[in-house]
């Protein structure tokens, strides 16, 4: 797989991520639905907890990337929705900083929402891998 980063710019690499990612010859592409702070049996957790949400939804998807045989830092695309967009930049640390040490370099949007599929969910990330 050959993957080219197409940044014009240079102020998104403050956020950690990329404006496009071109990727020719990829063997395998894995479409994750939106992962969330739910646990094993589905239950949501953490409730008002953006950190904590955020925390256990990138566990989340790391586990199902590893399950899948990929990795964070295969993901192309990622596609953030949130509840609350201010408290969820308050806590964006916790999430760039854990994508970017694993090689993480995406594309995607935040996109603020009046609800997800639980009232207690305040985060749910989608995303796109390839290999």
């Amino acid at each position: 797989m050959e993957r080219k980063v197409i940044n014009p710019w240079k102020w998104q690499d403050e956020f950690g991520y990329v404006q496009a990612n071109e990727v020719k010859n990829a063997q395998r592409t894995l479409y994750c639905s939106g992962q969330a702070s739910n646990d094993a049996d589905g239950k949501p957790m953490h409730p008002g907890d953006m950190r904590a949400q955020i925390t256990l939804t990138l566990d989340n998807l790391e586990t199902l990337l590893r399950e899948s045989g990929f990795a964070f830092k295969d993901v192309v695309r990622l596609n953030i929705f949130t509840t609350d967009v201010d408290k969820f930049l308050e806590n964006y640390d916790a999430f760039i900083t854990r994508l970017a040490e694993a090689g993480c370099r995406h594309t995607g949007c935040l996109i603020g929402v009046a609800r997800l599929a639980f009232p207690e969910m305040m985060v749910e990330v989608e995303a796109t891998a390839v290999a």
